[in-house]
């Protein structure tokens, strides 16, 4: 998996612990941080920094595996996507937000499948 060493992946593994503890990817990544606050009250809907919940360590490895990730051939439409809109320093930091959701997916999947990390649209699984 691109920006996940063996240091990064047995950090990101033992935050974890047991995958069946979470449904879907998205209740992963809740756990994880890394998604905005929200602020709701009526017809008002606004979104705020990271949530920053759940532990540290995992948030930290997965920014961490993002922004090596970042400079992946892959992601690069997600970067320059995000740069473009909220400029070359803030964007990277929001892209490599925007990386670390995916990866935390991706982990989810392989995890509770089974499976290597297959890039969308592979013809075929990649390993090490």
């Amino acid at each position: 998996m691109p920006g996940l060493g063996w240091v990064l992946g047995f950090t990101i593994a033992s935050e974890i612990g047991e995958i069946e503890r979470f449904a879907s990817p998205v209740k992963l990544i809740g756990y994880s941080g890394l998604c905005p606050r929200v602020f709701q009250s009526g017809a008002t809907d606004r979104r705020g920094s990271l949530a920053k919940n759940g532990p540290r360590y995992l948030r930290w490895a997965l920014i961490e595996a993002a922004h090596h990730a970042i400079r992946d051939p892959r992601y690069a439409p997600i970067r320059e996507q995000v740069r473009t809109r909220h400029g070359a320093k803030r964007g990277t930091k929001i892209a490599a937000v925007t990386v670390a959701r995916k990866l935390a997916e991706s982990i989810w999947y392989m995890l509770s499948r089974d499976q290597p990390f297959a890039p969308a649209g592979a013809d075929q699984l990649l390993t090490a």
